[in-house]
């Protein structure tokens, strides 16, 4: 249960209809399943240990009884084994029949849950035999003990902060004002369902959108547990579909028509963060509610969800593509409002050759496109220096050739000479003045160019460089509008080579394949034998390390030592422990420390959940301090 993670199950025993001593084996055979693999959390079907399809049999004495003695049975079995383990029933209170969800832990039963909704069209006739619970707890008596008995009962795991656990029971999820609502909105972070739907065509999958949707809207992890084989009779068969959800996400999925135990690990720390994230949820008052308190070991959960090494990167090729159009729709919008609302018909881009102004030159090729402006309105400028290389400078030329754009060169090596002569700066000299210059030259051109043609200039530095502070302040860091200051240097790639391959030019595919294939730089510094000698990655990291930092520290808000944790499963054989420890403090360090720079961004499109805008995502203090973050990275 470090940070945050527990590990819960969802058990579909093979059950016998009525055969309560056979079903009740067989529960305990999963908990014990269950609980060797970690689950702390552990749920079984609706009416699980006499079975859902009993009938009329619900009404006789000697199932309802044997009902009770089985769960004593089951209760006592759950002794030792950290575990809160919900298992259903039929139980009669004050001469009425419930279908409840008995919450078991370390041998005692400490509290039973009705259903709230009983069903009684199509196929479901549960009025015949059942009551529908009543919210408000009371108390009642079971084996010796006093016991809470209520749909309003939210159980606490002790020892794990933020765990409230609510209760739902099949039919409640289906109605509009589904129980977890209020349990949600009481508190609760996890829901959990003992539940026993039978199989139609394509039910399956309107079943999946609502436990997904359920759990989206209530920012709340969901165990789904149903009936399965066993439990078929007449006319109703039942396939056990189980799911493990995570605020709308689907962690794990059973297959159907096989009764098995399907695991995931809930993250309650991070759907706390996205709550507080989230000012319109706001908790209500939980004073009708019974609060249950259970204690469970506080131990490291050992995980078996994963964590994609690119957060923002579909891995499906079929949304990846679509979140490649998405985005390049997004940006091209974005740049088209500011272009109408100014009046404004022409643009101006500095082009290196590499990535990120590649993508600004697309990006505003299309907007033009859009608006109905000719290319030709499109000035691509390049300003070969010190660092300039014949690969990159002819890409740059080849590109703005085939997009139609206009090039306009200008060499900034004898005006960055005289700058340099002027302020007493050795050209041999290779510090941060002797590359921020050539920088600071480049924007200050292509803002005179801009006020030359009444165009405007648009940025091209990408998210990952806003958030590493990758940016010479008052040269690259300036522009107009910013295309890419929402991408992240990871998607930037895609978005490329998306373009490349829905161009429908092979020519311009070829050229964005070989900038796809020249290393991130600068170019700032002299060449090596005409190759680039100043390789973005090499000096503060990898992308794919920072953007994977990046996300789970904004978008989910985890603690540097938790990231460090999942980037070591994430990056398993591609990086080792103490490189990904290494780049995590620059990253932490360069990300405080260069706050100031984001902190007067131009405007930009958002296109993700993550951005660093200073007007939206990111309201950060220019100077707060990162001792705390640092202090947990030099423990690890």
């Amino acid at each position: 249960m470090k940070h945050g993670f527990i590990k819960v199950a969802a058990v579909t025993p093979k059950v016998k209809v009525a055969d309560t001593i056979f079903n009740g084996e067989q529960i305990c055979r999963g908990i014990e399943e269950a609980a060797k693999e970690g689950a702390k959390v552990i749920v079984f079907p609706e009416l699980c240990i006499s079975a859902y399809t009993c009938e009329d049999l619900f009404l006789q004495e000697r199932l309802l009884s044997s009902c009770k003695e089985e769960l004593i049975r089951i209760a006592e079995f759950t002794r030792g084994k950290d575990a809160l383990v919900f298992v259903g029933l039929p139980f009669e209170r004050e001469g009425k029949l419930y279908n409840v969800a008995a919450a078991v832990h370390d041998g005692e039963v400490l509290c039973m849950i009705p259903k709230t909704f009983i069903p009684a069209y199509g196929e479901f006739y549960e009025t015949r035999h059942f009551r529908a619970g009543n919210k408000k707890a009371v108390w009642v008596s079971f084996h010796g003990k006093e016991i809470p008995f209520g749909t309003n009962i939210l159980l606490k795991g002790e020892g794990m902060e933020g765990l409230y656990i609510g209760c739902e029971i099949c039919e409640d999820i289906w109605a509009p004002d589904a129980p977890g609502i209020s349990h949600a909105m009481a508190g609760a972070t996890l829901l959990v369902n003992l539940s026993a739907s039978n199989e139609t065509v394509n039910k399956d999958t309107y079943r999946e959108m609502l436990v997904r949707s359920a759990s989206a809207k209530l920012i709340a992890g969901y165990v789904y547990c149903s009936s399965g084989e066993g439990e078929s009779t007449q006319d109703l068969v039942f396939g056990g579909h189980n799911m493990i959800v995570e605020n709308g996400s689907v962690l794990a999925k059973g297959e159907r028509f096989v009764n098995q135990t399907v695991f995931g690990d809930i993250d309650i720390h991070k759907l706390r963060m996205e709550r507080r994230r989230m000012n319109t949820f706001a908790c209500g008052d939980c004073q009708d509610y019974q609060i249950v308190s259970f204690a469970l070991k506080k131990e490291e959960t050992k995980l078996s969800r994963t964590f994609s090494r690119m957060p923002f990167v579909p891995e499906k090729k079929e949304e990846k593509e679509k979140r490649c159009d998405e985005i390049l729709t997004i940006q091209s919008m974005g740049l088209k409002k500011r272009l109408e609302h100014t009046g404004c018909k022409k643009v101006v881009i500095g082009v290196s050759g590499g990535l990120d102004s590649t993508l600004a030159l697309l990006v505003s090729a299309r907007t033009l496109d859009m608006l109905g402006i000719a290319r030709e309105n499109m000035t691509a400028v390049t300003m070969p220096c010190f660092g300039t290389t014949d690969r990159t400078y002819e890409n740059a030329c080849k590109l703005t050739e085939i997009l139609g754009a206009s090039l306009k060169e200008v060499d900034i090596r004898e005006a960055v000479s005289v700058h340099f002569k002027d302020i007493g700066q050795s050209m041999d000299n290779h510090d941060v003045t002797y590359e921020n210059s050539q920088a600071r030259e480049r924007t200050q051109i292509l803002m005179d160019i801009a006020n030359q043609v009444n165009g405007m200039v648009i940025g091209t530095g990408d998210m990952s460089e806003l958030a590493l502070g990758w940016a010479t302040y008052n040269g690259d860091h300036m522009s107009m509008y910013g295309v890419n200051a929402g991408v992240p240097k990871t998607l930037v790639r895609h978005l490329v080579r998306y373009y490349g391959d829905t161009c429908q030019n092979d020519k311009l595919k070829e050229i964005l394949l070989d900038v796809l294939d020249t290393p991130v730089s600068p170019e700032l510094l002299p060449p090596v034998d005409g190759v680039i000698s100043q390789k973005t990655e090499d000096l503060v990291g990898p992308y794919d390390l920072h953007d994977y930092f990046l996300y789970y520290m904004l978008r989910c808000g985890f603690e540097p030592e938790k990231i460090y944790r999942i980037a070591r499963l994430s990056f398993a054989g591609q990086y080792e422990d103490g490189v990904i420890l290494k780049w995590m403090k620059i990253f932490y360090k360069r990300f405080f420390s260069q706050q100031f720079k984001r902190s007067c961004l131009p405007d930009g499109p958002k296109v993700g959940s993550v951005a660093v805008s200073p007007r939206g995502d990111l309201r950060m203090p220019s100077d707060a301090c990162v001792r705390v973050w640092m202090e947990q990275l030099e423990r690890l």
